[in-house]
This record gives C-alpha cells, structure tokens and sequence, in this order.
C-alpha cells in the first residue's frame, strides 16, 4: 500500500532560514502545513514524535562541509529515512537595523556555517568585531531585529522579514555555494527507483587494520561509486569512529542490496538512511554488465542449479 504524503513539515527556524526556502523549493505553495524549529535536534525530535511527517534539514554546505548535527542526528536516536535531498544556492547579506552604521556596529551574529563562509569578507568591513554564533542565520536576523546584537550574517528573505536593512549584498568569500537539504521522515516505504538515485548509510566499523579498506571493496568489487564518505566519532565510545556516506544506487538494485548485505556482516552496525532521487544534476556512472541487476540474477540461478545436483 503506497505511503500517504508528508502534510505536516517541520524546518530548521525560525521563519526566514535558508531551510524555509529549501521546503518551499520541494514542497509546492499551500501544500501542507509547515512550522519551525529551534534547531535541528529538535526538527528531528518532531518527526521522531509524530508531531509532524517530515521534516526538511541542511546536511552539508558546498564550502563548509556537512552539518554536524544534522549527521549526528540521524546516527543517533530511533532511525529516520531520507527520503528526497534538495540543493539550495546561498547568497548572504550583512544586515543590521534601519540607521545603523558600520562604525556602530558592535558584533556580528550567524550561524556558524554562514559565519565562516563570510568570514574574510565581513573582516574587512567591519575590522575587529566579534562574530557570534546562532543557531541559524534567521534567528541571528530576529536576534537584531530585537536589539540583542547590532548585525546580522543572514539571507536577503530573513533581512526583509525582520526589518533589517543591508549594510553589505553578497557578502560571501566563496561565491556559488550551494547547500544540501535533506527532507527526512520515519521508516516506511521507500521512494521507487528512478535510475538516478542515491543511498545513505551510516556504518560502525570495529577497531582493526583494514577495517575501512573492507568497507569501500564491497562498493568497489560490485561497481558502485561512493559519492561522499565522513568519518564521525561515536561519542558513546572514545576513538571509535562511525562512517557516513553515500553511494550511487537504489537499495532495490541487487547490487547495492548486495553491498549492504555484506556490510551487515563485516561491519559492527550498519544504519540505513534511505534510498531516494538524487538531485544534484549530475548522472550517474553507467552500471556495469557484470553488475546490473540480470547479471545477479543469472549468477544466483546458477548457484541454485549447482546446489540442486544439476552441473
């Protein structure tokens, strides 16, 4: 029976983040009721507790790497599946309250991605003020906005939205940034193979020589490209590290079936994150023969035949 659709949302807020904007982008105007969250632990808590279907968090930053919180969460906890990814472009302004000036300006407040990937540049217009950390850009926006800090690192929406005028557009070291949401829901089915898809896993590996090299042969040896590959520690144990990646791939396919097969038994625990469209823009390696799904389905016959006496 097909799964009914997500129609209660959850975002990293407040209103006007960066996630606000990713949701809008996946989830269609009107569609749903949508509320923020403090943080992402609590976006995810939201989810875990029924109070909402689904809810849309940032994993990693084009210039800044992933989200710790958004791994750590997804690690940790009762399992949660991706279940859609959406890439957003960033753009960044300074902002502060309407008639403030940059001499005025005591301190910077953002979230800490945001912080660093403007970090060159609002050093330049505002040398030796102190940059603070929030937990998103909109809450650094509603936190001038309040007069708690005198600027803001934010998006030109959370500005608008508060009151806040800019000091400085585009304001980002690296221009082109790009984040990775991802849409997360509690187990259930799975989105259909679409030929262009993507699978997320977390995997525990046990203290010993080769243990990662045992990991990447069982992609490599069924011809599956990882995509991304982190290491993270446990926090439950000291020097012991659990993986996250991600790899090209539907769960459904026998190869990555297999793959995760395998890992189940080589690894100390293995996580599943989901598999789901992949929305990058780029396309997937082409499988090989001896890897497509018919290749697998010929070797397993053929081991059946040979258990039944029939050489």
């Amino acid at each position: 029976m097909p799964q009914t659709p997500p129609t209660r949302f959850a975002y990293l807020g407040p209103e006007g983040t960066f996630a606000e904007a990713a949701l809008g982008s996946a989830v269609a105007p009107g569609e749903g009721v949508r509320q923020p969250a403090a943080s992402v632990p609590a976006a995810l808590a939201a989810v875990r507790a029924g109070e909402v279907d689904a809810a849309l968090v940032p994993m990693e930053n084009s210039v800044e790497g992933s989200v710790p919180a958004t791994m750590d969460g997804l690690a940790d906890g009762d399992p949660l599946l991706i279940t859609r990814e959406v890439f957003l472009p960033v753009s960044f302004v300074l902002a502060a309250r309407p008639g403030t000036r940059p001499e005025d300006v005591r301190d910077v407040v953002s979230h800490p991605h945001a912080l660093a990937q403007t970090a060159r540049t609002v050093a330049e217009r505002l040398p030796g003020v102190p940059a603070l950390p929030a937990s998103s850009t909109a809450a650094a926006a509603r936190a001038v906005a309040d007069g708690e800090h005198d600027a803001a690192v934010c998006a030109p929406i959370a500005a608008q939205r508060y009151g806040l005028v800019p000091l400085a557009e585009d304001v980002a070291d690296h221009p082109g940034a790009v984040t990775r949401f991802v849409l997360v829901s509690r187990p259930g089915q799975l989105p259909a193979p679409t030929g262009e898809d993507k699978t997320s896993l977390v995997v525990v590996v046990t203290d010993r020589t080769g243990a990662l090299l045992d990991v990447l042969r069982e992609f490599a040896v069924r011809g599956i490209s990882l995509t991304r590959i982190e290491s993270r520690p446990t926090r439950d144990r000291l020097w012991v590290y659990s993986f996250s990646l991600d790899c090209e791939g539907h769960v459904a396919e026998a190869r990555v079936g297999e793959a995760l097969a395998a890992l189940h038994r080589v690894c100390e625990d293995v996580r599943f994150l989901g598999s789901y469209p992949r929305a990058d823009g780029r396309t997937s390696r082409p499988v090989p023969d001896e890897a497509a799904d018919a290749a697998f389905a010929d070797a397993q016959e053929w081991v059946t035949r040979l258990r039944a006496g029939r050489v």
